[in-house]
């Protein structure tokens, strides 16, 4: 069993040193702008509502939700601020391709697969680099590696990072997709599926994966390395006709990082709450398995991992042809509003 390296909370408080710098130095990159440039930092807009999803799987939009930040930011400019949960990446990808949110949180290679079949998104920032998946089998399974899998019932979430980490797991064994059979599954299912005997293995997803795990189930194979980024994610409508909400949403995401990392304890608390888990096993996918100190600006290290993974949707069928992803690399990260980000310009504590 290969184990990644944990993200200790050691690491997490002491980056909130870093993430308060940060914040100090990002604020100095509007110095000077003057009011109107404050203004539009803030989100300055005229009316309308600011459609943007939460996930459990993305921490910092949990925290963002539960301060009220965006709200109480955007309030005088009458925006108002509609929450929608995702489920997962390929929910909030259904959610951003048909318009009902304009900001939505996936792993990277959710929205690569996105962006090579057509969907006119941007990764606007970074918020995690989590070991969020890994392959599981039900407490007192004989299933010990991935060899094992042969022949066997794998539930899986098509069209998100725990499908293609299950994917790169079989091409690593030397076993293909066909060796075994994926129940497409959503992620909550998949941990039911597993726990009452109708699959052999699943492929999980935190927190849902570390409440299963405290329940006796084993994570029998983890591979950080097989783990994309947490990417966020806009509509391009909504980057060109809502340029200041949008970089309303980043300053709140940058706020957001340097409260989880001062405030790692509560930020576990905000995600017990929120997915209905004990707060140790909020604590062990917060403080161990997500790494919100990460670059926000999506740049070099996330386009070697879209690019390593990208030929995998081309074997599998799920995009057509390798110059999707060539095209869909080279357009989907977008760094310009996380070097213009402002926390200071988001209001609350």
């Amino acid at each position: 069993m290969q184990h990644a390296r944990p993200f200790t909370r050691r690491s997490l408080l002491g980056a909130a040193a870093v993430a308060a710098a940060s914040a100090l130095a990002l604020t100095g990159c509007v110095a000077g702008e003057g009011s109107s440039g404050q203004a539009a930092a803030a989100g300055s807009t005229a009316g309308g509502t600011l459609n943007i999803d939460f996930a459990t799987y993305n921490p910092l939009s949990l925290v963002i939700k539960d301060q009220g930040w965006l709200e109480a930011s955007l309030k005088d400019q009458g925006v108002t601020v509609n929450w929608i949960q995702s489920a997962g990446s390929n929910k909030a990808n259904e959610a951003l391709r048909s318009g009902a949110i304009d900001v939505g949180s996936t792993a990277g290679s959710a929205a690569l697969l996105a962006r090579s079949n057509g969907s006119p998104i941007r990764t606007i920032s970074i918020y995690s680099q989590p070991e969020w998946a890994a392959l599981v089998a039900p407490a007192g399974s004989g299933i010990t590696s991935v060899a094992d899998l042969k022949g066997k019932s794998v539930a899986a979430t098509k069209g998100t990072d725990p499908y293609f980490f299950l994917l790169q797991a079989l091409e690593e064994a030397g076993l293909k997709p066909g060796d075994v059979t994926v129940q497409n599954l959503q992620h909550a299912d998949g941990r039911t599926a597993l726990e009452n005997g109708s699959v052999q293995a699943w492929s999980g997803l935190d927190p849902i994966m570390a409440g299963a795990e405290q329940k006796g189930a084993t994570l029998f194979y983890r591979n950080l390395d097989f783990n994309t980024y947490g990417f966020l994610n806009a509509t391009e409508s909504f980057l060109k006709d809502k340029p200041e909400l949008a970089q309303a949403v980043v300053n709140a995401y940058e706020k957001a990082r340097a409260w989880a990392a001062a405030n790692p304890d509560e930020t576990a608390q905000i995600l017990a709450d929120v997915a209905g888990l004990d707060l140790a096993v909020a604590k062990t996918v917060v403080l161990e398995r997500s790494n919100l100190d990460v670059d926000a600006a999506p740049g070099e290290a996330q386009r070697r991992v879209l690019e390593k993974i990208g030929p995998t949707f081309v074997e599998t069928g799920d995009v057509k042809t390798q110059q999707q992803i060539d095209d869909a690399v080279a357009s989907l990260l977008d760094d310009s509003l996380v070097k213009k980000a402002d926390p200071s310009a988001i209001k609350g504590s």
